[in-house]
């Protein structure tokens, strides 16, 4: 685990500065891009129409299942490949985890926002808010698309950075694949619509069950970075309004670190918005913050962000 440790510490670091290289993604598909084909064929191959819910169930369960042991798999084999050539293969797999991690990626699609906003104004900024959020970004006024981008960068913080590292430092690369071709597979048919609510259980549950711990330790490190930006107080209110808000979200994940950062930045979050249409009505985290959220806001999340993955960082 040790040496895990030290590829995950120099992964977080290649990371937060030099992040995805775009000129590479755009000769060749990303790995997450090859795990969605996978995804989209079994979807497209086995869960077909007509049939009863119950296969429908057991199919998508036994279709996950080899996702994950052939992602699992193809880990194993390419660690075992660079273990073969030390001490390049190390430094190689260290590129490898960075891949998989969205530190640069994530704080610049939602700086993007924040400078729309002040630049280009609504229009601009739904434009950019789009890029990461999936609720219809005509529906938003300047306010709902702040919180939405502060929404984004807290939930993906667990999501994108702290889960992928967290099972990397478990089970290295085969812990590392299994959890972003599950958490891959969670996006795309883990859904309670009516194509997907039985065919896409079993990768919805794991994925619950797999985030558990790294949202709850976001939450941490947010509650941990607002006390180095702004003190104790902004420590506590994070804190506390996690452990007060955080069961409100309808994910069993998501509230965590969207509730600490809430309490961190003092500004309420999530509450009631429209997905294709429909209006889900949520309750509010931090219902007493701030609502009429600014670019200055997401600003201020993003320090906070900044801070807490450092943290993490030093901790590794």
């Amino acid at each position: 685990m040790e040496i895990n440790l030290l590829i995950l510490f120099l992964a977080l670091l290649a990371d937060r500065y030099f992040g995805d290289p775009e000129w590479l993604w755009h000769r060749m598909p990303h790995p997450v891009v090859m795990f969605g084909k996978a995804i989209s064929y079994v979807d497209k191959r086995f869960n077909e129409p007509g049939k009863p819910d119950l296969q429908r169930r057991r199919e998508g369960f036994l279709a996950m299942l080899a996702l994950l042991l052939l992602s699992a798999a193809a880990g194993f084999a390419i660690h075992l490949a660079l273990r073969t050539i030390p001490p390049f293969g190390g430094l190689i797999e260290a590129i490898v985890v960075a891949v998989f991690l969205a530190q640069k990626s994530l704080s610049e699609h939602v700086e993007r926002v924040a400078v729309a906003l002040r630049e280009e104004g609504l229009i601009g900024a739904r434009r950019a808010v789009s890029m990461i959020v999936g609720r219809d970004p005509d529906a938003l006024d300047e306010s709902a698309v702040s919180r939405a981008a502060i929404e984004s960068l807290a939930e993906n913080t667990s999501d994108g950075i702290i889960a992928p590292a967290f099972w990397f430092a478990l089970l290295g690369l085969p812990g590392l694949f299994a959890y972003k071709m599950l958490n891959t597979a969670d996006s795309m048919i883990g859904h309670l619509n009516e194509r997907h609510q039985d065919f896409g259980r079993f990768a919805a549950k794991l994925d619950d069950v797999a985030n558990w711990v790294p949202a709850r330790l976001t939450g941490l490190l947010i509650a941990g970075a607002a006390w180095i930006v702004y003190g104790y107080g902004a420590a506590r209110q994070s804190f506390d309004v996690m452990m007060r808000d955080a069961r409100l979200h309808r994910s069993p994940n998501a509230g965590w670190p969207e509730a600490a950062m809430a309490g961190a930045i003092d500004v309420a979050l999530a509450g009631p918005r429209i997905y294709g249409g429909m209006v889900a009505n949520e309750p509010m985290l931090n219902g007493a913050g701030r609502r009429d959220a600014g670019s200055e806001n997401i600003e201020d999340a993003l320090h906070v962000f900044s801070i807490a993955t450092a943290i993490f960082t030093a901790v590794i």
